[in-house]
Order: structure tokens, then sequence, then C-alpha cells
């Protein structure tokens, strides 16, 4: 084998190896520690891989990248070395989400997830037979994982947001549903599903902060991991403080204007 087989050979048991661990770290209830990627720039994704965060997560409900851009964004999260890539998928069907393992993640963020059977469903559309019906075509994510389909499913983690009244109502049964890894919080979502007036109405903080605690309990009764979106690295410290076993930082998008719009203040001497 020449040199650069070696090589490529080592890099992609190193790869597997780095994905199996954070499914294992995310079961186990391990603190994980996320970065959310709005912007299409294969670039700064490559740069945020190498800070250390655990996971980058690519937002293809909200987020400014189509496939091509996730598909990017994980060759550049691979280039990057340290983290693993996750994908928010746009919805809970089976072409999203087997695209974006196809394309390399290691797991999926799913959004409105409000019963035990879409919970069920979104596990099914992530697994390979038996398990689940993902259909077998891996892509470049046979770089790291497979190509045994068993071997895949051990390794592709699975997170339900609990983001809507319907979602909250039901979320002892949505956690304890089979393959379901962990919890998730849409804070913004979670709030106007609790009554608030906006995303970020202080009236409702009571109640959001009861709902918080109901969803937390849930993750660990069923001893699943327990997710949170966050503003910040501050918040992020203070839910996982509260129990919560991993969260999200902020965004690339609000991170660069908010950065630029502090150094514009500094050069104009404002405070």
């Amino acid at each position: 084998m020449s040199r650069a087989a070696d090589a490529g050979r080592t890099a992609m048991e190193r790869s597997r190896a780095r994905v199996l661990d954070y499914a294992r770290r995310v079961r186990a209830r391990e603190t994980i520690l996320g970065y959310w990627v709005i912007i299409d720039s294969p670039v700064s994704t490559e740069r945020l891989a190498r800070v250390g965060y655990d996971y980058v997560c690519f937002d293809a409900q909200h987020g400014l990248l189509d496939y091509k851009g996730i598909l990017s964004g994980m060759q550049a999260i691979d280039a990057g070395g340290e983290s693993v890539g996750m994908v928010r998928v746009g919805a809970n069907e089976p072409f999203l989400i087997g695209q974006a393992l196809d394309a390399g993640a290691a797991g999926i963020i799913v959004p409105l997830v409000n019963t035990a059977e879409d919970a069920a469903r979104a596990v099914s559309y992530a697994k390979y037979g038996p398990e689940g019906i993902r259909s077998y075509g891996p892509m470049r994510s046979q770089l790291r994982i497979g190509p045994d389909p068993a071997d895949a499913n051990q390794a592709t983690v699975v997170l339900a947001m609990i983001e809507t009244p319907q979602g909250l109502e039901n979320v002892e049964a949505i956690a304890a549903t089979p393959g379901i890894d962990g919890l998730y919080i849409g804070p913004s979502d979670l709030r106007l599903a609790v009554g608030g007036a906006t995303s970020t109405d202080p009236e409702v903080d009571d109640v959001f902060e009861a709902a918080v605690e109901r969803i937390l309990a849930a993750a660990e009764a069923a001893g699943i991991a327990a997710g949170f979106h966050t503003p910040s690295g501050d918040v992020a410290a203070k839910r996982l403080g509260q129990g919560f076993t991993l969260a999200t930082v902020s965004s690339d998008l609000v991170h660069l204007e908010q950065a630029a719009s502090a150094h514009l203040r500094a050069a104009r001497g404002e405070s």
C-alpha cells in the first residue's frame, strides 16, 4: 500500500473513531458543546471546526445552506479535524434526513417533534433496516461510518426538538421513544408555545422555565441527553449547570454581526 493510501486510511479511521466516540458521549450524558452554522461558507466552517467544539451543526431549516452547502461544510469539518458535523434538518422527512446523513452528518436534530409517533418516525428515517427504513446509499458518509449498516446505526445520533405546545404535552412519551438519543430545546419557539407574545417575551419567564424543567426532567428520567440552543457561552454554561448535557452556542451569522459592530463602536470611541 502506498504512503498516500495509508495516510488516507488512517484519516478515515480517525474520523470514524471521532464519530463513534461522539455518539457514545451523547448517550452517556457527558457534556457536549456545539456551534451553529447558518452561512454557506466552507472556509469559515473549517476554522470553526478547529476551535474545539464537539460538533458543528448546519441549520437546514432556517439557515442559508442548500444541500451542496451542507456537503461542502461537512468536507470543511473533516479538514478542520476537531469536530463532528450535525444537521438540523428542514423537516421530519425521510429524504431530508437520509440526505443529511449521506452527506456525512454524525447525527440529526429533528424539528417540530410533537408526539412519540413523530419521534419513532425520525428514528426510522435515520436508521438502516431492520431498525429503520433509511435507504442504503451511504455516499461520503461511508468515509466515517459503515459500510456495515449496523455500525452506521450505532454511530448515528438522533435528537428531537421540543418546541410546540403538543411536543411539550407529550415530552415524556417522546423521551421514552426507542432510538431517540436526546431532547433539544428550541427556546424561541418554546417561548411562543407557552404563550409569549414574542420569542423573547419576559412576561412568560416563569412558565417558560417551568417548561424547560419539565423537558429536562423527561430527558433525565429516560436516561437520554438534554440539549439547549443558547445565545452565548455564558448562557450555555448556565444551562449545563442546570443539568443539561448538551448545548449549542449562538451562530456564525450572529457572531459575525456582533464582532463587526463591537469593533465599529470601538473605532468610533463609543461605549
